[in-house]
Formats: C-alpha cells, structure tokens, sequence
C-alpha cells in the first residue's frame, strides 16, 4: 500500500486571508468564503502548521469566485501584504533585514532570490519555481497550485512587500504571465 503525499504551503495563506476579512468587519463574507472553500473552521482556530495546498486552492478560488471582482482582488492583496509583512518579522532573520538594504541592490536582489527560491515550496506547493537575477529579476512559477482566475495578486503583494523592504530604492512587482490565463506558468517582474 502507498501513501498518498499531498504538498504543503505555509499556513499564512490562510490566516492572513481571514486576517484582511477580520480588519474589514466582514465576519459574514468570511464566513461565506472559507464555508465555500471547506474550511470554516479555520475561523475559529487558524492553522498553525503547514497546510495541504488544496486548502489554499479552494479558499483562493473561493474568493476569486466572488460577486465583486475589485473586492476580490483588493483582498487578495491585502491578504498578500501581511503574509509579507510576517514573513518579515518571523521568517527572515535579523540580520539579513538589517545587511540586505545596505548592499548594492543587484547583489542584495540574487541573494534575496536564491533564498526565496530555496524557500519555494512554502509559497508554491507543488509548483516548480525559478528566478532569473538581473534588471528587471524575475520568479516563474510553473503550475502554480494557487493561481487564480484573477491572476496571483496574493503572490505579487507578497513578493512586493519583502522586496521593497529588503531592498535599496523604489520597488515594483507586476505579473507578467499566469497559469489560468495563456501561459502555463505565472511570471513575476520585480523592477
């Protein structure tokens, strides 16, 4: 008999989701969305592991599925933001927050990637990430288990947060390709 593997994703995906609905007073959508998605529970008691990346495809595209597609989107990435802004405070030791603003911003950006890269599965479930240094750098993730039919603003608020805050001078993230569009992967421009 074989047991079955299913990947993980850091539980932020989720807490940080109902977090954005909690700051907007919306216990009712809240409760709509993440009853929709299978995991109201979740509400009450937010997951303090990894989580199966199943669970964050269907609260995704429960709030993709929303009425309002401006909502969805704005929520998504309010949601991505604080996931960045935890990730910050919890994830990234202290002394990179305070060396990696310091360094040139080229060489601060392919140490920023190859350790995102290294952390890939966190973020990326059972999807294959690269990223390619340089200006503008990029992350692909191809088959992205969490993409969206709105695209992956959670991904681009995420990854805007820790690289603005990570490195020297104005930074952008704009997705310039998504697996539920044309492509078959989801492309991050980081400028």
């Amino acid at each position: 008999m074989t047991a079955t593997i299913t990947a993980r994703i850091g539980p932020n995906a989720i807490i940080q989701m109902g977090e954005a609905l909690s700051a907007r007073k919306e216990q009712a959508r809240a409760a709509r969305i993440y009853g929709r998605a299978g995991l109201l529970p979740y509400l009450a008691h937010p997951p303090e592991a990894m989580v199966d990346e199943g669970e964050v495809a269907r609260l995704f595209k429960a709030v993709s599925d929303e009425a309002d597609p401006q909502a969805a989107r704005a929520l998504f990435a309010d949601a991505g933001r604080r996931t960045g802004r935890y990730i910050l405070a919890n994830r990234i030791p202290a002394f990179a927050r305070a060396l990696l603003p310091r360094l040139p911003r080229a060489l601060a950006m392919r140490i920023l990637l190859k350790a995102i890269s290294k952390h890939a599965w966190t973020f990326a479930g059972t999807g294959h990430v690269t990223y390619r240094a340089g200006s503008p750098a990029s992350i692909t993730i191809s088959e992205n288990p969490i993409a969206t039919s709105l695209g992956c603003i959670w991904h681009t608020a995420v990854f805007e947060t820790i690289f603005s805050a990570l490195i020297r001078g104005p930074v952008t993230v704009r997705e310039t390709g998504c697996r539920c569009g044309a492509d078959h992967h989801c492309t991050f421009e980081i400028s």
